[in-house]
């Protein structure tokens, strides 16, 4: 399942300030911790999982009750397929900070992933309805996709047009939704939905082989083949370009 994307950026932002030299012993193990967290999470999108590792982990001892530490941990605990570790902290998180919706939508991403889907529905749910969270549309896909896997699609429609009420431009809901709709064999619907999409948002691999399974379904082998053309062209090692090149 494709998840819109964990607001792991926003782990590091909600820490606000922290000391630029955690060694200074003037420096308290708190603000020590919020600045482990920030390089751990600067580290784990670099690829650099093993510098992450260090990082996060030290943040987790010296601020065990940071609960920015705990969710980047599981996180990156998850990247490395040691997912009983990455279950433990994610929920450490939840528990540290049950209304911070990054900690839920992360939580809930999890939880999806690994089976327990109508949890996971809850826990994004939780997260949307959070007066102060600045982009509900993000959960409110999340559940859509989730809700997708049972499966159980009128729920899934149901929360993918409730984050494009919230946000009409946001590409992942819009994307999704042109998945979903050639799922269920509205073509029309699908079609239109990608147009949005298109009008908005750079195309990604992703993007263009769902065109390309689109305009197949709909008959219409010309644009279907434009959308190859440009898969092969611009993202040739993807594997949709693979998969297309198959066909």
């Amino acid at each position: 399942m494709r998840f819109a994307p964990v607001a792991i950026i926003g782990l590091a932002l909600a820490l606000g300030g922290c000391a630029s030299n955690p060694t200074d012993p003037r420096v308290s193990d708190q603000d020590a911790a919020r600045f482990n967290v920030q390089l751990g999470i600067s580290y784990m999108q670099r690829g650099d999982l093993e510098g992450a590792r260090e990082r996060l982990e030290r943040a987790v001892q010296q601020d065990p009750e940071l609960p920015a530490a705990h969710a980047a941990l599981g996180i990156l605990y998850e990247r490395a397929g040691k997912t009983r570790l990455a279950g433990d902290h994610l929920r450490r998180a939840v528990r540290l900070a049950p209304d911070d919706a990054n900690m839920l939508n992360s939580l809930g991403g999890f939880l999806c992933r690994h089976g327990e889907r109508r949890e996971g529905i809850r826990h994004f749910e939780q997260a949307a309805a959070n007066a102060f969270y600045r982009t509900p549309e993000v959960p409110l896909t999340n559940a859509g996709v989730c809700a997708r896997g049972i499966p159980d699609f009128e729920a899934a429609e149901a929360y993918l047009r409730g984050a494009l009420d919230v946000n009409r431009n946001y590409d992942e809901a819009l994307l999704q939704m042109a998945d979903l709709s050639l799922e269920m064999q509205r073509t029309l619907q699908a079609r239109a939905f990608m147009q949005r999409f298109e009008a908005i948002s750079p195309m990604t691999p992703y993007s263009l082989e769902l065109g390309y399974r689109i305009e197949r379904a709909a008959g219409d082998a010309r644009a279907a083949a434009e959308y190859a053309a440009r898969l092969q062209r611009e993202f040739p090692t993807s594997n949709e370009a693979r998969n297309v090149g198959l066909d």
